[in-house]
């Protein structure tokens, strides 16, 4: 397999990979819909800089120690998912007034809304081992034997795991743009008291689903 045919294949995977609903989209769209445009954007870059630290784990081997050392998988997938249903319990039990509130506050400090944001999109990332998984068995089927002349195989996995978070953040301004002509409706106490409802429900749902999960 050429480099053209190797990227070309990833591109078609990864893009794949990236639409499919999941807890990334899932967290952009509700932050998206109750704080606006703007800490989504912190959100997607938070999920993309999740990802890009496992895919330099996997580059560098590091990723490996959880297919060697199965303590070290099943310490950080309990971390991840009390973490998550945390996050869930959290939004689930949330008052419509108080996520009102919560987003005036934010509105009048986009820095902090945004940091905040970027924090909780790359600890959902960063403390679920399932993506350090996915990637030590991912990347190393997209990249041929030898690469080329300059770029070793661990840059070329580095190469890949850039462009799927480049994938992501693309997806992540395309889910932002489509809740912007909805802002307002969706920013009513009454629905932003339902989207965390539901988002709640799918962060422990991911979480139980990742507390079940083996490597």
């Amino acid at each position: 397999m050429t480099v053209t045919q190797s990227l070309l294949l990833y591109a078609v995977a990864a893009g794949l990979l990236t639409v499919t609903p999941g807890l990334d989209t899932a967290f952009v769209l509700r932050t998206s819909a109750t704080q606006g445009p703007r800490p989504a954007a912190f959100a997607a870059l938070g999920v993309g800089a999740g990802c890009l630290v496992w895919g330099l784990a996997t580059a560098t081997g590091l990723t490996a120690l959880f297919t060697a050392a199965p303590l070290a998988f099943e310490v950080l997938k309990w971390v991840g998912t009390a973490y998550l249903v945390w996050l869930g319990l959290k939004l689930i039990l949330s008052k419509g007034e108080a996520a009102e509130a919560r987003s005036t506050v934010e509105a009048s400090t986009p820095t902090r809304a945004g940091l905040n944001a970027f924090r909780r999109g790359f600890l959902t990332n960063i403390l679920n081992p399932k993506v350090g998984v996915f990637y030590v068995t991912f990347l190393p089927q997209f990249t041929p034997a030898g690469v080329q002349p300059g770029l070793p195989a661990g840059g070329y996995m580095v190469l890949l795991a850039g462009l799927h978070v480049l994938m992501g953040l693309v997806w992540g301004l395309v889910l932002i743009g489509a809740t912007v002509p909805l802002s307002k409706a969706l920013k009513r106490p009454p629905v932003v008291k339902a989207i965390d409802r539901i988002t709640g429900c799918a962060l422990i749902g991911f979480g139980a689903k990742l507390a079940l999960s083996r490597r």
